[in-house]
């Protein structure tokens, strides 16, 4: 097996800030790291979960989103680094640049979807609808 490339906390940084240079939300919008730590803590639980390329890349996904260490864009951004470092890995995403991302991403933070679910979304780009 090849050993695998993990992105570092200034990549995930830059990531932030492409993401709020090309996805335009907020107004307010701003680049600005509210925790190293929260960023350091991500990659070390990616690094050491045990699965495949996509298990890790879950974590990617899910630790920036809800532990929120940015200012603005952390489910943009979390979507980014996560893409990057699949292909990074040499394996594709099956999710499109579409709307509906956004809503998952939303469930994803409120915790509506479980790692199984978020994983077979990365995958194969099907999941259930989210609701509150």
């Amino acid at each position: 097996m090849t050993e695998l490339h993990y992105p570092t906390i200034e990549h995930i940084i830059e990531f932030n800030h492409l993401a709020l240079a090309l996805i335009k939300a907020k107004k307010a919008d701003r680049p600005s790291v509210l925790s190293r730590q929260k960023l350091s803590e991500t990659i070390e639980e990616c690094q050491k979960t045990k699965g495949d390329v996509y298990d890790k890349a879950t974590v990617l996904l899910v630790g920036i989103t809800r532990k929120h260490p940015f200012a603005s864009g952390n489910r943009r951004t979390a979507f980014l680094v996560m893409v990057d470092f699949l292909y990074d890995n040499g394996v594709g995403c099956a999710l499109k640049n579409e709307p509906e991302n956004a809503r998952v991403l939303l469930g994803i933070r409120e915790d509506f979807y479980t790692r199984e679910h978020i994983k077979e979304w990365i995958k194969h780009g099907k999941i259930h609808p989210f609701q509150r």
